[in-house]
């Protein structure tokens, strides 16, 4: 047998296996074809052949992909085999169509991306549900490969296959070949079936057993049936899982088929996907560079939080005491209530876009009215630049003379920058913190803006307790100490549940005197959390967030990090045939779900959607 190999895809064969056995996560690209369909290559011609008669438009995709953060990008081969070209009387031309993709692919790779020979299925039935043998499947694919190969590819992809034994031969001819990795997907349905009936649970443990380096699927309905698909996926092999889902369900509009999945969707498929342990992600029909960019993103979200998960606490702990100087009932209002026991609520309102700070003015003044013991104010949410939190909680404090929770994010600041604040802060008269450790730019409308990082909110509470003791990070004195009382977020519906647990163990050994839930829907997931958190013995503030619309709630349910509203909510507000019914039982949702939670929990925070109080003040 010849050994097809040259020496690039060796050398990058080892890199992309050492990058898995790294447990590493990788981005591919998206779908070429319906990028070539957008730019005018209709479904009467070969998409493959346009390696050979427009090789530019095909090089400017690859690149497109690359500079939208893809690591892997496949070749435009998918449908490059001898009996798919016969319909377009090229059979004859499938190895120099073949080469040509490689080629193009691995120009456009410049040695700093994996490029992966693509393989899809033949286009005819196979035995036993067709006339053709599975020797002479696996021929053709074996052609096919072994000129993807010749082209220069450093792995295969075999995407889009209904029928298990048809991949089962792609795997083997590409075997045969040689030891190039594979990844294996089988294309599904709704329910994860492939679209010949076979269950998840056994695709998947054939393509594992075949020998396949990766695992998974691609195609679907969109992202949010992959995400179950994984728990499946999990149970039944070791293998590194790959899930490539189209760009949502598709629509036809004005004669063209277009895929409704916006990119910030895609991203936030890929930060829970990447999050359940997803190791490689893509995108099927309809994933354009633009949804790659935005999953591109939530990989570096991932890899963000995972870097800052070590060593924030370390930075600071050696100096951390834990007894504050100050009394809590002393630090505030807001801080005696809770030390005396007594429910509390606090409003959350954004900080202005702009200076014009009239409109939050006037809505504290509203809530001081109705006895809202704070105003809750974010830090930059969902990575969005808006008026300083800080200034923001001055100027309520100063014109309404109503307690303020200032939100403190590390997203933005380095060590010394986030001493600076906290000491000017106390300065100013804050008397609250919300310690967070904040949305990485790539989530937010400035994606290219840097994130500092230097610390997490486990160590922010460590140099807040710190400075409330009266000395500072390095340990010197600062004379007269803070007395902030501290604060710090929760999320009872964490994707990882044992690690937001662990986190908030941390965060409690720290210093922290109480906590606000991300905004809840399902009051079962709140009271498994309250059992875990019982121990502590720290008082938590839920967060309710009153739903204005059923397109508010899938904003909620689809794009807010951290957010869980159960099926049979979205059902309540989507049987609501007008916006005012919406409203209403919108109103009836979250009244329904405070009177089931009020007598577990210390307090509320109210969300008031696009600044709207009154309608969040209906709640009380």
């Amino acid at each position: 047998m010849t050994d097809h190999r040259n020496k690039t895809p060796q050398r990058c064969c080892r890199s992309f296996r050492k990058s898995l056995s790294d447990g590493d996560c990788v981005l591919l690209g998206g779908s070429t074809g319906s990028l070539l369909y957008e730019k005018g290559i209709f479904i009467n011609r070969s998409f493959d052949e346009v390696n050979l008669s427009q090789p530019d438009l095909v090089s400017k995709i690859h690149s497109d992909f690359i500079a939208a953060g893809a690591q892997i990008i496949g070749t435009n081969t998918w449908g490059a085999n001898s009996f798919k070209l016969k319909a377009f009387g090229l059979e004859n031309k499938f190895r120099e169509i073949n080469f040509a993709g490689a080629e193009l692919a691995r120009k456009a790779a410049l040695n700093q991306t994996w490029v992966a020979g693509t393989l899809g299925p033949l286009g005819v039935r196979i035995e036993p549900w067709g006339p053709t043998s599975l020797d002479e499947a696996r021929d053709v694919f074996k052609a096919q490969a072994e000129a993807l190969i010749k082209g220069g590819v450093d792995l295969f992809i075999m995407e889009s296959f209904a029928d298990l034994y048809e991949i089962q031969q792609a795997i083997r001819a590409v075997r045969e070949l040689g030891d190039l990795p594979i990844i294996a997907m089988m294309s599904v349905n709704e329910e994860g079936h492939s679209l010949y009936g076979t269950e998840p649970e056994w695709y998947i443990r054939k393509l594992d057993e075949w020998g396949a380096d990766v695992v998974g699927a691609d195609g679907g309905n969109g992202p949010t049936p992959m995400l179950e698909l994984l728990k499946k996926f999990k149970s039944s092999t070791k293998k590194p899982i790959i899930l490539c889902p189209n760009a949502g369900q598709p629509r036809m509009v004005d004669g063209r088929l277009i895929y409704m999945a916006s990119p910030e969707y895609m991203g936030e498929f890929a930060r829970q996907a990447f999050l359940k342990g997803a190791r490689l992600l893509g995108g099927s029909s309809g994933t354009s560079p633009a949804h790659i960019k935005i999953m591109a993103g939530a990989l570096r979200q991932a890899k963000a939080f995972d870097q800052v998960e070590i060593k924030p606490h370390e930075i600071i702990e050696h100096t951390l005491v834990h007894p504050t100087t100050v009394p809590r009932v002393q630090q505030s209002n807001w801080a005696k209530k809770i030390a005396d026991g007594e429910f509390v609520v606090c409003m959350e309102l954004l900080p202005p876009k702009g200076l014009e700070t009239e409109k939050i003015i006037e809505r504290s003044e509203i809530c001081k009215k109705h006895g809202i013991d704070a105003i809750n104010i974010p830090d930059g949410p969902r990575a969005s630049a808006r008026m300083s939190s800080l200034a923001t909680a001055c100027i309520i404090e100063r014109e309404v003379g109503i307690e303020s929770i200032l939100h403190y994010a590390c997203r933005d600041r380095n060590l010394l920058g986030i001493q600076s604040d906290l000491l000017g802060a106390s300065g100013l008269g804050i008397k609250n913190i919300l310690c967070i450790t904040g949305d990485p730019p790539k989530m937010g409308p400035y994606p290219n803006a840097t994130a500092v990082f230097d610390i997490d909110a486990i160590g922010l509470v460590n140099m807040v307790t710190r400075l409330n003791t009266g000395y500072d990070l390095g340990g010197s004195s600062i004379g007269r100490h803070t007395s902030m009382s501290v604060g710090v977020g929760a999320n009872p519906v964490a994707i990882d549940l044992e690690k937001e647990k662990s986190r908030f163990r941390y965060k409690v050994e720290a210093g922290a005197e109480w906590a606000i839930t991300q905004p809840v829907f399902d009051s079962e997931s709140l009271f498994r959390f309250l059992e875990f958190s019982s121990q502590f013995r720290i008082p938590i503030i839920a967060g309710i967030w009153p739903l204005k619309s059923i397109r508010n709630a899938e904003f909620m349910a689809n794009e807010v990090p951290g957010v869980f509203i159960p099926n049979n909510v979205l059902e309540r507000m989507r049987k609501c045939k007008t916006a005012e019914e919406q409203t209403q039982e919108g109103i009836l949702i979250a009244r329904e779900l405070i009177e089931e939670i009020k007598s577990s929990v210390q307090g509320l925070q109210i969300s008031a959607p696009l600044g709207m109080v009154d309608f969040a003040l209906k709640l009380l």
